[in-house]
């Protein structure tokens, strides 16, 4: 740490103020070492594996902000979480894709993952009629 006396024994209370220092030194580095791996630990409690996509996937697309485009509807409060499926048309990035959707739909076509979750299809029996 650069407190290191160059002649020893002549300032004792130099000296030993110099160690105090250290040994805190020390201590506060241990201090906070630990106080970040628990931080790190509940920080890394609510992150989840990115999910990737392909060319081809069929996604549904979150209604959050698609607020504007749905007023026809009776009751915000009743409205759908997600429409869709629609197919993957590009992957931009590992965090954006570019989705084929209708034109009465009124977005870019570039949008976040954050936007869209897998399509799985429905199981025989749970089929509407």
């Amino acid at each position: 740490m650069g407190l290191e006396m160059r002649k020893k024994g002549k300032f004792k209370k130099v000296e030993e103020f110099a160690t105090r220092i250290k040994e805190v030194h020390k201590k506060v580095e241990a201090a906070l070492r630990k106080s970040q791996e628990e931080m790190k630990k509940y920080a890394d409690r609510k992150r989840s594996e990115i999910a990737e996509y392909q060319i081809g996937d069929w996604v549904l697309l979150s209604t959050k902000d698609l607020k504007y485009q749905m007023k026809g509807r009776q009751s915000e409060k009743l409205m759908e979480q997600f429409v869709g499926p629609y197919q993957v048309k590009g992957i931009i990035l590992t965090n954006t894709i570019e989705l084929d959707l209708p034109s009465t739909i009124k977005i870019h076509l570039v949008v976040n993952i954050s936007r869209v979750c897998r399509y799985r299809d429905q199981v025989e029996g749970q089929k509407k009629k």
